[in-house]
């Protein structure tokens, strides 16, 4: 591993335009066959980006949320699967240094782990259960020597073929201070005697090199050193809760603030290149085609600097007290309903050969779509946002 070095931060030195060239060639190959970007990946890790938001003292890059937001925001411009997937193992990188910015080690290995060129996936997601963080369908059961045994079904685990850690959680109902959520990582030699079983089943309408297929656990084991938190369920002021939540929301917007600064790119090349058969001139010059890039534009500006300031004040460790959730679910929601309409209004600039599978534009309409379904979803976010403003509805 090459390394990414502390100093003075440069998005181009770390993901250089030769690199992200070679995603943007093999995104459309990915998507075509529904196949993981293995050599993206590869390139990742060489280059040291698993652990960008390792401390530098681990052998990590020692960069903040603020600095892995524009990372990823530059990564999704070229291959947004790819940028997703990786936001998955990023999360948890995240989660590491919120801990130990507040001085909780708890997620060291973590830290170790990435700067060593581990991958670790995302197992919080279960069908049907819109508590996320405050609950689970997953069985956690305790064993002997401290450990857990987990059996439930995890969804749109992205990272599947690769993961080498899975961060999971599940519900303890067994114990004399049950019930508790808990919180641990199993690692993939789970899966040598069957205890987790990757079902082969991402076949989706976008995304689709995220490869976030179902995970079965069959009583897989996290070792006692890999209890990272034994907590009440519900709303719970844990910091491993906000380190989830607060990294989860910024990289998921900042992926598509990515999509929706490609889609403008896209829309102002197009609109240089079509020429009007009425005006003879290009349709750049055309007073909707302008309005309508100038409404992109519009609403692609707000996005980077709210999620750079939201970012440095995870970093800074900055209190907003009861009003962090709405604000990190309200950015969530802001930038994937904004990302979705201007990759619309792209499609709209570009004309009919967006509608062609081969259209770059074409992918992003498809890909943009899933930022709907990840949490908080804008059920969840209003929901949210509502009771911060409004106060908790009357029982």
């Amino acid at each position: 591993m090459t390394g990414v070095s502390r100093g003075a931060f440069d998005p181009a030195a770390v993901l250089p335009a030769e690199l992200l060239e070679r995603f943007r060639e093999r995104a459309p190959i990915h998507d075509r066959d529904n196949t993981f970007p293995h050599d993206d990946l590869a390139e990742l890790r060489e280059a040291g980006y698993l652990a960008i938001l390792v401390p530098s003292e681990l052998g990590g890059a020692g960069w903040g949320l603020a600095e892995a937001s524009v990372l990823q925001q530059r990564l999704a411009q070229a291959a947004p699967a790819t940028a997703l997937a990786v936001n998955m193992h990023l999360v948890w990188t995240g989660v590491a240094k919120v801990l130990s910015d507040r001085g909780d080690d708890s997620l060291r290995f973590v830290q170790e782990g990435a700067a060593a060129g581990e991958v670790f996936a995302f197992g919080i997601s279960e069908a049907g259960n819109d508590l996320v963080l405050f609950g689970s369908g997953t069985d956690a059961v305790p064993t002997a020597d401290g450990g857990y045994r987990f059996t439930g079904t995890k969804i749109f685990t992205s990272l599947a073929p690769v993961w080498t850690q899975l961060g999971l959680h599940g519900l303890d109902t067994t114990s004399a201070d049950a019930p508790k959520m808990v919180y641990a990582f199993v690692p993939r030699s789970e899966e040598a005697d069957g205890r987790v079983v990757t079902r082969d089943d991402w076949d989706t309408l976008g995304m689709r090199g995220t490869q976030s297929r179902t995970t079965e656990l069959h009583g897989a084991t996290a070792p006692a050193d890999r209890i990272v938190r034994r907590i009440d369920p519900g709303p719970n002021p844990d910091p491993l809760v906000f380190g989830i939540f607060s990294v989860f929301e910024i990289l998921l917007a900042s992926v598509y603030t990515g999509i929706a600064r490609r889609a403008l790119d896209l829309a102002v090349e197009v609109a240089g290149r079509r020429t009007s058969k009425k005006t003879g001139k290009a349709y750049s010059q055309d007073p909707d085609i302008r309005w309508r890039v100038a409404d992109m534009a519009l609403a692609y500006d707000a996005l980077p600097p709210q999620l750079e300031g939201l970012a440095r004040d995870v970093d800074a460790g900055a209190d907003h007290g009861a009003r962090w959730f709405s604000l990190l679910a309200g950015l969530k929601h802001r930038a994937v309903v904004s990302a979705k309409s201007i990759v619309d209004d792209a499609v709209l600039v570009a004309g009919g050969s967006s509608y062609f599978a081969a259209s770059e534009l074409s992918r992003l309409y498809r890909d943009v779509l899933a930022g709907l379904f990840h949490p908080s979803d804008p059920e969840s976010a209003h929901s949210t946002v509502a009771s911060a403003w409004l106060g908790p509805l009357e029982a």
